[in-house]
């Protein structure tokens, strides 16, 4: 084979927008719910669901999605990516159906995580079918397009979920998946080609059972322990057990033969590294995106379709800088790019930490385009950095590692940082609704959106009830947005102390198929 010669598929770029459009229904849910979520806790025109609900109907998809991933990695590798991508586009499709007619929260949280069983097996198969078709020098630009797709995602989502919410109700965020799914199928079917992994791995029953179990009990106590204080045994008993699990979890991985997580991996700072940054990233971000919905339809008063307006900046960051990720990695070295990048995103959830109610708001969508940005010269370099760390044919493995992480760190996000916004709100607005009606004083109590339908039947009480949450939730989102920070910080250290110099995480593999010592750790293993 001459050494220049390009190893990757002739519809390589025809498959890469077909991916994307596979890739576009999974982030579009997420970030059409961020601003349905007002609606959703609406008892008229939504459900009513709680704070506590609210965060269920996200962690629900996510915690699935990632208990999963491995898995559904595994299989993908050994029946069939197409195969597998084929079959989590049409169970998304029907779970988006049952989300959309979901008659209590109880249903819609069931129905996102049966969409989370959907999303499992579309989400590794995109990256590992991308490792597969392109060659190793064209691998960074390919996931720098993957990457853009999520910002192309983060900017479509919130205008459509706020114009569907506009004129129709709120199931139509959900039902609006279904045909972007059918043309997903349709294009997978044409022009996809089928793709295995010749020595693919068994698959982990157990390991799958104790990261489910474990990531659940964790999230519900955080999650209840916020919404309903921690004084609780119940409360203490979940988080604690669920962490017992989790260790149960890692040591099994570790004796483990056919493990779903190869936790020896994390040893190699190629490979440890960046997906220690996703994961801090996205734990700060989810918590802040999910805060900032509310922040703005109902401190500032926006509608939902002004709301998704408002989400511009921060997509449209990741549309200008994340296709021209890889270039700036090329010039300057993964390490420099992503120090910047991590530099940018603290400095953005740092800043909510002084936002009120009567910050202009033309300073908030600065912040937003800053995180954006930040954000967008982060996901390319450390993804690619995981990826090429592995051989082609375990591409599996990297996308599943790091697309779980994702997810598991966004759902603690939103959990930890949502019960830290809880609490401090529940513990301001206290003094401030004692004189009120026994059912008044509780809705208040347990969140803005429940004071605000509240304030609806107190009559001429209502606006001081309305200014008392408004600033007891503005108090909640600077310590909430303060957290967010410093967890983000941590991710400069790690980059600094541990992520590979110029050279040593440049885009494309070095020379021999493309392995790393991690790579031949990881095709060596049993």
């Amino acid at each position: 084979m001459e050494p220049h010669e390009n190893t990757g598929h002739p519809r390589r770029w025809g498959i890469l927008g077909v991916l994307v459009i596979s890739l576009l229904v999974v982030v579009l849910d997420n970030t059409i719910l961020n601003v349905a979520l007002r609606t959703l806790a609406d008892p008229v025109h939504g459900l009513g669901a709680s704070q506590g609900e609210l965060e269920w109907s996200i962690n629900s998809y996510t915690l699935v999605f990632a208990g999963l991933l491995f898995t559904f990695g595994v299989l993908g590798d050994r029946f069939g990516r197409r195969r597998f991508l084929l079959i989590g586009l049409v169970l998304f499709g029907l779970a988006s159906l049952l989300s959309a007619y979901a008659q209590d929260p109880g249903q819609l949280i069931a129905a996102r995580a049966l969409m989370g069983v959907g999303g499992a097996a579309i989400m590794p198969v995109t990256l590992s079918i991308i490792s597969n078709v392109f060659d190793p020098r064209e691998r960074g630009r390919a996931i720098g397009v993957w990457a853009g797709a999520v910002g192309l995602a983060v900017a479509i989502g919130p205008i459509l979920g706020g114009a569907l919410l506009e004129h129709y109700w709120w199931g139509s965020v959900f039902l609006i998946n279904v045909p972007v799914v059918a043309a997903g199928v349709v294009l997978v079917a044409l022009l996809v080609p089928e793709s295995r992994d010749p020595r693919p791995g068994r698959v982990d029953l157990l390991g799958v059972l104790l990261s489910v179990v474990g990531l659940v009990a964790l999230t519900y106590g955080i999650i209840d322990g916020g919404e309903h204080g921690f004084d609780r045994p119940v409360v203490w008993a979940s988080i604690v057990g669920g962490l017992a699990v989790l260790a149960w979890f890692v040591a099994h991985e570790r004796r483990s033969e056919h493990p779903s997580l190869d936790v020896r991996l994390f040893r190699v700072p190629h490979f440890a590294a960046p997906v220690a940054i996703v994961g801090l990233i996205f734990f700060a971000a989810m918590g802040v995106m999910f805060f900032s919905s509310f922040y703005l339809q109902l401190v500032r008063g926006y509608s939902p379709l002004q709301t998704g307006l408002l989400f511009l900046p921060f997509a449209g960051a990741q549309l200008i800088f994340a296709p021209r990720s890889a270039a700036m990695v090329r010039q300057y070295g993964g390490k420099a790019v992503a120090v910047v990048g991590l530099v940018l995103t603290v400095l953005a959830l740092g800043a909510f930490a002084f936002v009120d109610a009567s910050t202009p708001i033309w300073v908030v969508l600065v912040f937003f385009f800053l995180q954006g940005a930040g954000m967008a010269n982060i996901m390319p370099p450390a993804t690619e950095s995981i990826m090429s760390a592995l051989p082609r044919e375990k591409a599996g493995v990297g996308s599943a590692v790091s697309n779980t992480v994702r997810q598991v760190a966004g759902a603690l996000g939103v959990a930890v940082l949502g019960s830290v916004l809880s609490a401090v709100y529940r513990e301001d607005i206290a003094s401030a609704v004692d004189g009120l009606p026994a059912p008044a004083r509780e809705a208040a109590n347990e969140s803005i959106s429940g004071a605000y339908a509240a304030a609806g039947q107190l009559g001429p009480a209502a606006p001081k009830l309305i200014a008392a949450a408004n600033d007891s939730f503005v108090s909640a989102m600077h310590w909430a947005a303060a957290l967010s920070a410093v967890v983000a910080a941590l991710g400069i250290l790690i980059v600094l102390r541990w992520m590979p110099g110029r050279g040593a995480g440049a885009p494309a593999p070095p020379p021999g198929g493309g392995e790393t010592g991690l790579g031949r750790t990881a095709k060596g293993r049993r």
